[in-house]
């Protein structure tokens, strides 16, 4: 009994990260941690706070996961965890609508640019991931946990403030992301390094330049 219990410990520590930091889950991550972090952003007023956040929650979070028991339902997918790489493409282009809309509603707002370069990263990688898709099953775990990753960096240095609490649990975060991909057989290193690549470098073109 214990043997099997320890055999089966790390498939369900694996499974628990993935689900944990789901890449619909980034953006909300992300912006909870603009708006804590310890920068000039982060004392906009509550109530922009709560509208961006609710925003982003509902568009980027609420709606793409409403339409999965559709697709399941019509076969469009075949599982819930959609490990198949044509079946990703039209939930990926369900959700790359809905950051679009995200984004398209919050860039008229009068919110630091920062914030807005941050939404219009995530509907860029949103949009990448899914051309990528057409071709090649890119690990879309690893691209949130990129961007993750960059936009801590990128906000210490623009905000010129220490954000090393912050940034220390993002890096651990994305290597437990990394590793519960391989773990799980879900992507092979090309696929979960290529993905973390596009989501640094993709959210760091928004974030330095916008």
């Amino acid at each position: 009994m214990t043997d099997d219990r320890t055999k089966y410990l790390p498939d369900t520590l694996s499974k628990i990260i993935s689900i944990i930091f789901h890449p619909l889950l980034m953006s909300v991550y992300g912006i909870l941690i603009i708006f804590s972090a310890p920068t000039p952003i982060g004392y906009l007023p509550v109530t922009v706070k709560r509208i961006l956040f609710l925003i982003i929650l509902v568009n980027n979070v609420i709606l793409p996961l409403s339409l999965m028991p559709y697709f399941r339902y019509r076969n469009i997918i075949t599982s819930w965890d959609i490990e198949d790489r044509k079946e990703r493409i039209i939930p990926l282009l369900a959700t790359s609508f809905f950051y679009s809309v995200t984004a398209y509603i919050t860039i008229k707002f009068h919110i630091p640019p920062f914030i807005k370069a941050f939404i219009l990263s995530a509907a860029f990688l949103a949009i990448c991931v899914t051309i990528i898709s057409f071709w090649w099953k890119i690990s879309i775990h690893s691209a949130g946990a990129g961007a993750l990753t960059s936009l801590v960096i990128i906000l210490s240095v623009k905000m010129v403030t220490p954000l090393t609490w912050f940034l220390l649990p993002v890096i651990l975060a994305s290597g437990l992301v990394l590793t519960s991909r391989l773990w799980l057989n879900s992507h092979n290193p090309k696929e979960v390094w290529f993905g973390l690549l596009l989501g640094f470098l993709g959210s760091a073109l928004f974030l330095l330049f916008f």
